[in-house]
């Protein structure tokens, strides 16, 4: 079956309870495979290094409807629970497809047909609980709301309010976790810290495992948490099953500076062919050998600024290897770190690769949101006039803009401007713009064919 943990806003603590359930059962000796809704690529670090899983990201908008069933039935197939986290509110999504919620928990929930327990910040209220539980019951009749978990909830008398007011609407409630348990997350510009960030996360989870242990009611949830095993939809990705190239080592630059990647983004590329090569452009003195092509996720090249800075030959070996053509791949961090300078929150300016003639600055403004992407022109990834949806989220700003576009892109609102964004120099793809292959399996394959052209032409 299993069970979405959702918000009725966002803050209120889904996160660290998801955590503490996925701590509390692995502790036990069970296996569990956790998903998150939405593009977020930090909480999931969490979920993984709890699980020793990779968590699943569940995106209609950058992926399909059908690929998150898919991704859900396969990926949960082979352990006795699993627990999908949600985003914002329960019906915080988008206006798309003549639906008003689209891509927010609530409508993973009716996808999926899986029940709901909502977390609420009980902080500030008691009796008002209950109007709170029952306007997100009756909301969407197509939402099965299984129960609540009350968070932040003070004395025992305070809870003997909650308690009260829910009876009256018939509401379970499936735990109770109180204010002086808060286990705070520590967080920055983007949202949480990321796990490789903090060097020793067991004593966390062990915590959070505790409080997870005394504050739910295990004999209720746990038959919610169980896998109910059935029909698992083909994958609507059929070109994985007959696309694979013959294979080439693409070095995937992974370390604190650049840790955002979707992992079926990876699963992709190794269908078709691809031999990963996970390298460092902090720590490591070079390029790893016998490379045919690069891929820079996000991540955040803006704290690292000075150890990226720091190791030039490293810098001038990715200017020299994209020099000679081999094609590159990189989002947001990556297009950062491919620029001539990086100036961070203190103002201070950084020499990157130097690839591309732009600067990037950080600063308070925060881009956010979904993204139509039609492309241009031709690149090593993507066919001129061909769409794509993706995510944008960064504080920085590149200047200059480019002059010849890889992207126009397009916000969700009738109103938003077409924005020219993105580069492309040779076989450079370089981007603000998140994609996820599990919507875009042939941007993986032209990227891996540019590849294997690269090597026949070197080699």
């Amino acid at each position: 079956m299993s069970i979405i943990i959702a918000g009725e806003r966002s803050g209120v603590g889904k996160t660290t309870i998801t955590l503490a359930i996925l701590s509390f059962l692995i502790l036990q000796g069970e296996q569990v495979q956790s998903f998150k809704v939405g593009p977020d690529y930090i909480d999931p670090m969490f979920h993984t290094a709890i699980t020793k899983r990779p968590c699943r990201n569940l995106d209609p908008i950058l992926t399909s409807e059908d690929y998150v069933k898919f991704c859900f039935n396969y990926y949960s197939q082979n352990t006795k629970y699993a627990l999908i986290e949600g985003v914002m509110g329960l019906f915080d999504g988008v206006k798309l497809e003549q639906n008003r919620d689209y891509a927010s928990t609530a409508h993973i929930a009716r996808i999926l047909d899986l029940s709901v327990i909502l977390v609420i910040d009980c902080s500030r209220l008691s009796g008002s609980v209950a109007a709170i539980a029952r306007g997100y019951r009756c909301f969407d009749p197509r939402v099965k709301l299984a129960g609540v978990i009350l968070n932040k909830v003070g004395s025992d008398r305070h809870l003997e309010l909650l308690e009260e007011a829910l009876l009256k609407v018939n509401m379970p409630i499936f735990g109770v976790f109180r204010r002086h348990d808060l286990i705070t997350l520590r967080d920055r510009h983007l949202g949480l810290v990321p796990t490789q960030e903090i060097p020793d996360l067991n004593p966390l989870f062990e915590q959070l495992a505790t409080k997870a242990q005394i504050s739910l009611k295990w004999e209720t949830l746990l038959p919610l948490l169980t896998v109910k095993r059935g029909f698992i939809p083909p994958s609507p990705n059929l070109i994985l099953e007959t696309a694979k190239v013959n294979s080439v080592k693409i070095g995937v630059a992974q370390d604190k500076a650049f840790s955002f990647y979707y992992q079926d983004n990876l699963d992709t590329l190794e269908k078709l062919g691809a031999e990963l090569v996970f390298w460092s452009p902090i720590e490591e003195p070079s390029l790893p050998l016998g490379l045919k092509g690069l891929y820079f996720g996000g991540g955040f090249p803006e704290m690292f600024a000075q150890r990226l800075a720091e190791n030039q030959t490293v810098r001038e070996a990715v200017k020299k290897a994209i020099a000679s053509g081999m094609p590159t791949y990189a989002e947001c961090g990556g297009l950062m770190y491919l620029c001539e300078h990086l100036i961070d929150f203190e103002q201070k300016i950084w020499p990157m690769v130097g690839v591309l003639p732009a600067l990037t600055q950080m600063g308070k403004s925060l881009t956010l949101g979904y993204r139509k992407g039609t492309a241009q022109q031709d690149s090593s990834t993507i066919v001129a006039g061909s769409s794509i949806w993706g995510h944008e989220f960064h504080r920085s700003q590149i200047t200059p803009l480019p002059m010849y576009p890889l992207f126009l892109l397009e916000g969700l609102s009738k109103n938003a401007p077409q924005i020219a964004e993105g580069w492309t120099v040779a076989n450079l793809h370089a981007s603000y713009l998140h994609v996820h292959f599990g919507g875009y399996p042939a941007v993986a394959q032209r990227f891996l064919n540019s590849c294997l052209a690269f090597s026949l032409r070197v080699s």
